[in-house]
């Protein structure tokens, strides 16, 4: 079982959407993938379609998800709160988050232990799933520690623009800090696949003249490789993210990945390139 954090302190850089959407890529390519949502904003959770209830009454998810198998030693196991998300066919599992865990935040800090409690727990579901991808919060906060801390592996989502790229500074300064704390606990570094070019706009004069050049800024400036692989900002992505369906007199959320929307489009071949770069990365 191979784990990857995807993470990047600078919000809006596609994250969410390249965690979705890779494992969805991956499930298709016949990998047992499990995603966990360990940030409160819950896009990954409500991008999977789990949020099917209409007002807080039908809530089913805020007494089991992450913060509880981050939370509890012996309960709320991860077999216990993944649940299996229709988002692509066939299927992947999602460990939701949900908007109260960042209220949870002080108490866990108060508990050492909780640092490494996703890590051991992912131990039992070892031989059960061949990827973990681990959705983040764009900040240098708990959850984003646990993340990297637990991780074999971490991919960084940018849109490559001058303030998603000075944030890779911090970036570099948490991964530091974060091996400092692995060592301490006899886990190896992790392992920098690289930046992921996303949200990268499509006009030709951009992508043949710009584009390489701030590729070749991330590289030679920050430090970071950039993989092969570019997710382009096109429409038909996030029309799939936003498909609804209609149940009685409520609109339900009903979002499925791009390539099962649109397996033939240009979005999905460009995530089918990311699964293949990624696998070859993980050596899997």
């Amino acid at each position: 079982m191979k784990v990857i954090a995807v993470y990047h302190n600078k919000g809006g850089v596609g994250k969410t959407t390249t965690v979705i959407n890779l494992a969805a890529a991956l499930s298709k390519r016949n990998k047992r993938v499990l995603v966990i949502d360990l940030d409160s904003q819950a896009n990954t959770t409500f991008a999977t379609g789990l949020v099917k209830f209409d007002n807080e009454i039908h809530d089913d998810l805020k007494e089991n998800y992450v913060y509880q198998v981050i939370a509890y030693r012996n309960n709320y196991l991860i077999a216990e709160v993944a649940r299996k998300s229709h988002f692509t066919n066939p299927p992947f599992y999602v460990v939701p988050s949900h908007i109260d865990l960042m209220e949870h935040e002080q108490e866990l800090i108060q508990q050492p232990q909780a640092l490494t409690r996703l890590l051991k727990k992912l131990d039992d579901v070892r031989n059960q799933y061949d990827i973990v991808l681990i959705d983040t919060p764009p900040s240098l906060n708990l959850y984003a520690r646990i993340a990297l801390i637990t991780a074999d592996y971490l991919l960084i989502p940018s849109d490559l623009r001058p303030f998603a790229n000075e944030g890779l500074k911090n970036v570099r300064r948490f991964v530091n800090e974060v091996n400092e704390f692995r060592e301490s606990i006899m886990k190896e570094p992790i392992d920098i696949l690289g930046v992921i070019a996303s949200k990268v706009g499509t006009s030709p004069k951009f992508v043949e003249y710009t584009l390489p050049r701030m590729i070749e800024i991330v590289e030679q400036q920050y430090g970071f490789p950039v993989l092969d692989s570019k997710i382009f900002e096109r429409r038909e992505t996030s029309k799939a993210i936003e498909k609804i369906q209609e149940v009685g007199d409520i609109l339900i959320p009903d979002p499925i990945s791009i390539m099962d929307y649109e397996p033939k489009s240009l979005a999905a071949v460009e995530f089918e390139k990311l699964a293949q770069e990624v696998m070859q990365l993980i050596r899997i």
